[in-house]
């Protein structure tokens, strides 16, 4: 086992994550489609108090990011929607490794609204068989009550209950509509089908994860999946790489334990000094539990908090200073005004070359919410949201 320093588990993970350089996945479509390959995953929100969380993670990284860049990988079959941990864009390659759970919901795995009418499963399947790609408007509303957004007409359900277990796939979306197809006509020629053993599988989790980040604790490879016999394989599995001198065993000053890539452990790192305003559901922070270990860094999102509760806001972004991770900032982005609201800040940080990162990620962030303005409400240190607002005004 080695010693190792937050500070260099940082870089790593920076580095990993395509945080680190300019263009670290170059520009336009074929740069989405690196990072997503790069990354795994990129996790779909459905959020819009600022531009939604998918869409964020990718401008994060690839300033001359689109959203019609995703639309056109979906549309060219070379990514795909399905659950990682959550529900999620991933590249088409890694469809066979998305099985296992479609199965599962396909033999009677509960919580995928279990108790459909299996009529209705297959009027709406045939419908899509018959008609071709549909949405969840394309069929009526049999129910004499609505009682909220979450509560979804049958039809809905079941298209949903045949995508989760495979039978259908989202070949895109209207607004933030799916758009469904029948699995066979979707996969591309070539995609490889097979459904993966465990021990296969603990390899994928541990190979996304090591590609994604750089290093991961035990635990964290099988993040939010269950199972006992997965996690037994994932073990051998890492056990197996650092028997081979592919992964080292690493220790923390606080005496956390992490497997890191062994070339990675041996580089030196450069550090940056930007200043980026990140997702919630960024890749880089979604596990709290890696982020408080690697980062020191506390974070939850508030959106699910009763209003009364919230310390810092709805929808607080974090934000990324060189290595580090230094306060948080909670916009929303009015598109009658073309306004973008910062409703709350905290920093850890006042230096200059800070303070000017901070208004450039600003206004970089305000015209990728397609406003044209930044308003600064409130800030814990009341002389920096006048310098904030001031520079803000000037430029």
């Amino acid at each position: 086992m080695q010693k190792i320093s937050t500070t260099k588990l940082r870089k790593i993970a920076l580095s990993k994550q395509g945080l680190l350089g300019a263009r670290p996945f170059g520009s336009g479509v074929s740069a989405v489609e690196c990072a997503i390959k790069q990354l795994g995953y990129v996790q779909i929100d459905t959020i819009s108090v600022v531009e939604r969380a998918h869409h964020h993670v990718f401008w994060s990284r690839i300033s001359s990011y689109h959203a019609d860049h995703l639309a056109k990988l979906v549309s060219q079959k070379k990514i795909f929607e399905y659950w990682f941990h959550a529900a999620a864009f991933l590249p088409i390659e890694d469809f066979r490794f998305a099985l296992p759970r479609m199965q599962s919901i396909k033999a009677g795995e509960k919580h995928w609204f279990e108790n459909i009418d299996k009529k209705l499963i297959r009027h709406v399947q045939r419908r899509i068989e018959n008609e071709g790609p549909l949405l969840a408007r394309d069929f009526a509303d049999t129910r004499q009550t609505n009682t909220g957004w979450w509560d979804w007409k049958p039809a809905k359900q079941a298209l949903e209950k045949l995508f989760m277990q495979g039978d259908l796939m989202v070949i895109g979306r209207e607004g933030f509509q799916k758009r469904y197809d029948l699995t066979e006509r979707v996969l591309p020629a070539g995609i490889d089908t097979s459904s993966p053993g465990i021990d296969e599988y603990a390899q994928h989790l541990v190979d996304t994860t090591i590609r994604a980040h750089g290093f991961s604790s035990l635990k964290s490879f099988s993040y939010l999946r269950k199972g006992k016999d997965l996690r037994a394989a994932i073990k051998q599995c890492v056990q197996a790489y650092v028997d081979h001198g592919t992964l080292i065993e690493v220790q923390t000053p606080a005496g956390d334990l992490f497997y890191c890539d062994v070339d990675l452990f041996n580089q030196r790192l450069r550090s940056g000094k930007n200043v980026r305003l990140l997702s919630p559901f960024d890749n880089l922070v979604i596990q709290r539990e890696r982020c408080r270990q690697v980062f020191d860094y506390d974070y939850q999102i508030e959106c699910y908090v009763p209003a009364a509760k919230r310390q810092f806001g709805y929808f607080c972004l974090p934000i990324l200073y060189g290595e580090n991770l230094v306060g948080r900032v909670d916009c929303k982005a009015d598109r009658k005004t073309k306004t973008l609201h910062v409703k709350y800040l905290q920093h850890g940080e006042d230096s200059d070359e800070f303070v000017q990162g901070l208004v450039r990620s600003l206004l970089e962030f305000m015209k990728f919410n397609a406003c044209d303005a930044v308003v600064v409400e409130h800030a814990l240190n009341t002389k920096l949201k006048k310098r904030l607002q001031a520079l803000l005004q000037a430029d």
